[in-house]
């Protein structure tokens, strides 16, 4: 079988304008960035008014490995195949980081015959709307830091700054650095670092955001310092917010590209679900849902993470509510949580297999503790034997959740018919009563607790001073009563990546809690995860190039 990059390449694209007018998107509300992929504008949404919107399913994972295990890839199959057998629908997924293209994962942008296109675009800048978070983010940075040296009237108390800056690449040499070195016309010499874009609260805050008012208010309210009183000193303080907002106003709407298949796709923001909230812009989702009967959407990682935080954050603001879940595993996952040796998972045996079952039976728990109807997507890879896959199948009929495969890779959207037919039955018979999994009346140690008793399945929660002062802080500037995004490993339910499986009795760390008041929630850091990502020894950028024609070659 060809990669994905040759695969994408060979791929015949219809018009953008084609499949915006198949949706009834009016010519003068869609931005074309070239001649396949565009913005729509937030004005589409008057024409939408009267449309009721289609279910929504939600798309999360076990526990994965290193590599994922074809989350996005499940979800753009499992559009394409509900658009097979007449079920319109629309697939809203995030929009990749260049720290995974060119780290380990790599692109985001589907596999197989299973893909958003064009490819090379959606995964390097695609309609520069990360650049453009990266470049407000700077924006604020760069006027905070000018604002200090012509003399500081603000009062800034200069151990007591927060806000650090932001680029989109896995380069754990930014997370600690000195600024303004080299004499006082470069500014105070201070302690400072980066986080990755995806981490960062102007992403956060694009995300969430319904307009362009909401936008730079959310912005305004950034927490960037405290002043020499202890007094908060927010980005409105600064009065750039506005500016901020004129640097992403056309990066709030969101972009419009197409399946292998032709169907419609909606790629929107990008936030990591393990530093991040996980899902895309709020307005792609609500779009895709006034568009289509069965809006598709992926939520980062496991239900610990992706799906916790859409239950528990984002359904909040958008309002929206689950009518199925769907968790996606795959064999060598489930080896791997069973004890089989991370350098080889082929090796696994069916015993391993059956052990790890149990990290796949904890989030299909989970899904079921939110109160929302839910299936099992078992992604099929080559070396996956028939008797392994009816082990699986088995397992989950006995714990009472239907199971599908999904062969969509190889096969396209006919690979992912089982699934989609699995989906429509359980969203038309069971009721979703989707509820959060804590009140936002809660105290900030319950809401933690919460998260940390019931979805990750830990004993204890132990905070250290920091974190203790934190909530202190957190408490005296108001704002106790906001949710939790907590920021915490994907490789395990607990906060050490190295614990698989379903552990028991162990305890979450919560080191510090750093509040996004533009955002709206609190992030709380668990045990070493970092909102800067490092590159592995071989990062996938060793195998991107281009040919003297233009034509990108390496990209996976």
């Amino acid at each position: 079988m060809k990669c994905d990059l040759e695969i994408s390449q060979g791929a015949t694209l219809i018009p953008i304008r084609d499949l915006a007018a198949d949706l009834g998107v009016d010519d003068d509300l869609l931005l074309p960035c070239g001649q396949y992929k565009a913005k729509i504008s937030l004005k589409f949404f008057d024409k939408l008014k009267n449309n009721q919107p289609g279910k929504l399913i939600l798309v999360t994972a076990m526990t994965p490995t290193a590599y994922g295990e074809g989350k996005t890839t499940v979800s753009i199959g499992l559009s394409m195949a509900l658009n097979k057998i007449g079920k319109k629908s629309i697939v809203a997924l995030r929009e990749p980081s260049l720290g995974p293209v060119f780290g380990i994962k790599g692109g985001a942008a589907g596999g197989g015959l299973v893909q958003v296109l064009p490819m090379e675009d959606i995964n390097l800048h695609f309609t520069g709307d990360i650049h453009a978070i990266s470049s407000a983010h700077n924006l604020l940075a760069a006027v905070f830091d000018s604002h200090v040296h012509f003399g500081n009237q603000l009062n800034i108390d200069e151990r007591e700054i927060i806000f650090k800056r932001a680029i989109d690449m896995n380069d754990r040499s930014l997370r600690n650095t000195v600024v303004g070195l080299g004499g006082k016309k470069n500014g105070p010499a201070r302690e400072d670092g980066f986080v990755i874009t995806a981490a960062s609260e102007v992403m956060a805050i694009l995300a969430l955001s319904n307009d362009i008012d909401e936008l730079k208010e959310r912005l305004g309210n950034i927490l960037v310092s405290f002043n020499m009183q202890g007094d908060p000193v927010y980005a409105k303080d600064f009065e750039v917010h506005g500016a901020m907002a004129a640097l992403l106003k056309d990066a709030l709407k969101p972009n419009l590209v197409q399946t292998i298949d032709h169907t419609p796709a909606l790629i929107h923001c990008g936030p990591f679900a393990n530093i991040a909230h996980g899902t895309c812009s709020i307005v792609a989702i609500q779009m895709a849902q006034k568009l289509s009967e069965y809006t598709v959407v992926e939520a980062g990682f496991g239900s610990d993470l992706g799906a916790e935080k859409f239950v528990d954050i984002v359904s909040r603001v958008g309002k929206f509510t689950v009518d199925t879940a769907v968790i996606v595993a795959t064999i060598r996952a489930l080896k791997l949580h069973g004890g089989a040796s991370e350098k080889d998972l082929k090796s696994g045996t069916i015993e391993h297999l059956k052990n790890g079952f149990a990290n796949l039976a904890k989030h299909v728990e989970n899904m079921k503790k939110f109160k929302i109807p839910t299936v099992v997507a078992l992604n099929i890879f080559d070396s996956d034997t028939d008797d392994e896959i009816k082990v699986v199948k088995d397992m989950c009929h006995a714990i009472g959740v239907g199971c599908a495969e999904v062969r969509a890779f190889e096969q396209g959207a006919p690979g992912a018919v089982e699934l989609a037919e699995l989906v429509c039955h359980t969203a038309e018979t069971a009721k979703s009563m989707m509820q959060p999994i804590y009140e936002l009346e809660d105290t900030i140690e319950k809401k933690i607790e919460k998260v940390a008793f019931e979805i990750y399945g830990a004993s204890r929660v132990v905070y250290t001073t920091k974190a203790e002062k934190d909530i202190q802080r957190i408490t005296k500037l108001g704002l106790e009563k906001l949710p939790v995004c907590i920021a915490k490993t994907n490789r395990s339910l607990s906060d050490n990546p190295k614990l698989y499986g379903r552990p028991e009795k162990f305890k979450i760390t919560i080191r510090e809690i750093n509040a996004s008041a533009g955002a709206g929630f609190l992030v709380p850091l668990t045990g070493e995860v970092m909102l800067m990502p490092g590159l592995p020894k071989k990062p996938n950028a060793m195998k991107i190039d281009v040919e003297c024609d233009g034509r990108i070659v390496g990209l996976s």
